[in-house]
C-alpha cells in the first residue's frame, strides 16, 4: 500500500514539475538566431533558427539605446523594448531589456503585467516612485522611492508600476527574465479592448455607474512601448 502511495505521489510531482518550473525553456544549442522564413529553419520556441553556420554578429546587436525617447503622450512616458523582436540571437536564451523613459513632473509607466518575466529595473537619471501589487487575496502594495543607482524587482506576473516624481526627466533599464516577456497594460485591456467588454460586466466588477464605464470605453488607451 505504501509502494502505491509512493508511486502516486511520484507521479503527481512529475506531472506538477512543468508548472511549477514554466519559463522560456533552457536552450540545447549554443544559440537559436531567430528568422521569419521557415526555409531550411527548425521551429525552437515560437521562431524558426537559422543554421548556426550562417550567423553572424548582427544576430546578437542592437544600437541606440543612448538615444532619449519622446515622451510627448498621454501617460508620459515611452518602453524601448530589446527582446527577440529587435535581437534575433536572443531566441531561446529566455533574456530581454528594455529602457524607460519618463517625462518630468509625472511621468507614468501605467499599472501593467509581463506575463511571462520578472523584471529588474535600475534607475540611471531622476526619481521614481515604484512599486506591485501582490496576488489575492492580499493585495498588498509594495512600494519605494528609487533614486539614480536603485534598483528594484517586480515578480513575475504581478502588476505593477512606476511614477516619476521629480521635476526633471527620468529614465531607467530593465531585464526581463523572457526572451519575449509580453505586456498587459491593466487600463488598456479593462477598458480599450477590440471588441469592447460588455459594460455590464464592468459596471458590476468596478461598482461603477454604467455612464462611466461607457465614458471610459470610448478614451483611447495609450500604449507606451
Amino acid at each position: 500500500m505504501k509502494s502505491a502511495h509512493f508511486i502516486l505521489a511520484f507521479c503527481l510531482l512529475a506531472l506538477a514539475s512543468p508548472l511549477a518550473y514554466a519559463s522560456d525553456p533552457s536552450p540545447l544549442q549554443d544559440f537559436c538566431v531567430a528568422i521569419n522564413d521557415s526555409k531550411d529553419g527548425v521551429f525552437v520556441n515560437g521562431k524558426f533558427c537559422k543554421d548556426p553556420k550562417l550567423a553572424k554578429a548582427e544576430d546578437f546587436y542592437y544600437s541606440g539605446l543612448n538615444i532619449p525617447r519622446n515622451t510627448s503622450n498621454p501617460v508620459g512616458s515611452t518602453v524601448t523594448p530589446v527582446n527577440v523582436a529587435q535581437i534575433p540571437g536572443l531566441n531561446t536564451l529566455g533574456i530581454s531589456l528594455v529602457r524607460i523613459d519618463y517625462a518630468p513632473n509625472g511621468g507614468l509607466n501605467p499599472p501593467h503585467t509581463h506575463p511571462r518575466a520578472t523584471e529588474i529595473l535600475v534607475v540611471v537619471e531622476g526619481t521614481l516612485y515604484v512599486g506591485f501589487v501582490t496576488s489575492n487575496t492580499d493585495n498588498r502594495l509594495i512600494t519605494k522611492v528609487l533614486y539614480p543607482g536603485d534598483v528594484f524587482v517586480f515578480p513575475i506576473g504581478l502588476i505593477h508600476f512606476q511614477f516619476n516624481v521629480g521635476k526633471t526627466k527620468a529614465v531607467a533599464f530593465a531585464g526581463l527574465s523572457s526572451q519575449n516577456p509580453g505586456v498587459i497594460t491593466i487600463a488598456n485591456a479593462v477598458f480599450g479592448p477590440n471588441p469592447s467588454i460588455n459594460p455590464d460586466i464592468l459596471v458590476k466588477a468596478f461598482q461603477l455607474d454604467k455612464n462611466v464605464v461607457k465614458k471610459l470605453q470610448s478614451k483611447f488607451w495609450w500604449a507606451n512601448n
